[in-house]
């Protein structure tokens, strides 16, 4: 069964899509995270099960977030991508708060050639869960900020939290 929940934040008001879990802190496996206009964003669907306390420690956990604090998240993720997305996804949840990476180190990171930067970043533009696997981190190799599916001006909101913004000017 989908759950789905609502949270203000400073991006707007975030939707959260998730699945039940026996394994998940607080009882909730994240499946998407979105926030308003976001391209490819999760849309509240039929049969979908609207239930804010499913979310209530994944809510806490963005709220601290938003609030400054820099304990990793602890939110278990419904599976999904293909074998090259996690891997990509798992480079950015590697990512440290309050710093950047590029497209190609990604790239290195994974393994894949430096040509793989396309590749990569479409990888990285089909993240479903916004802030929580920070894919506002990477820029482009010149510093400049680059594409984001919640909107550019959301990720320099995000860098500018996490004091991240001198790395992406």
């Amino acid at each position: 069964m989908t759950l789905y929940a609502t949270l203000d934040s400073p991006l707007g008001e975030l939707l959260l899509v998730g699945e039940r879990s026996a394994t998940a802190p607080g009882g909730t496996a994240l499946a998407s995270l979105s926030v308003p206009d976001q391209k490819r964003g999760a849309v509240v669907q039929e049969g979908w099960t609207h239930d804010q306390a499913a979310f209530a420690e994944i809510a806490r956990q963005l709220r601290a977030y938003f609030d400054g604090a820099t304990a990793p998240f602890t939110v278990e993720c419904v599976p999904c991508g293909t074998e090259f997305q996690q891997r990509v996804w798992t480079a950015l949840e590697a990512v440290p708060r309050g710093t950047t990476t590029t497209y190609g180190a990604i790239a290195t990171a994974i393994g894949a050639p430096r040509g793989a930067v396309r590749a990569i970043g479409t990888a990285i533009g089909a993240n479903p869960l916004l802030v929580v696997r920070p894919c506002h981190r990477v820029i482009g190799a010149d510093g400049s900020l680059t594409g984001y599916a919640g909107g550019l001006a959301r990720k320099r909101l995000l860098l500018d939290l996490e004091g991240a913004a001198a790395d992406a000017a």
